[in-house]
């Protein structure tokens, strides 16, 4: 049986840009939060799920 998934864009916590986009389930009632790096803020920070 085949997942169906859908793309999200990671949106930093810090500054506000959207960075990176990844995918997740379509049926995931869960936000995805991932700690990446942030080439504006020049750190390591919190990355939050954002709509396409």
């Amino acid at each position: 049986m085949k997942t169906k998934e859908r793309y999200v864009f990671l949106q930093c916590k810090e500054c506000g840009n959207r960075t990176y986009t990844t995918h997740k389930r379509q049926k995931a009632t869960y936000k995805l939060e991932k700690k990446k790096y942030c080439p504006f803020c020049r750190k390591h920070l919190p990355h939050k799920e954002h709509k396409l």
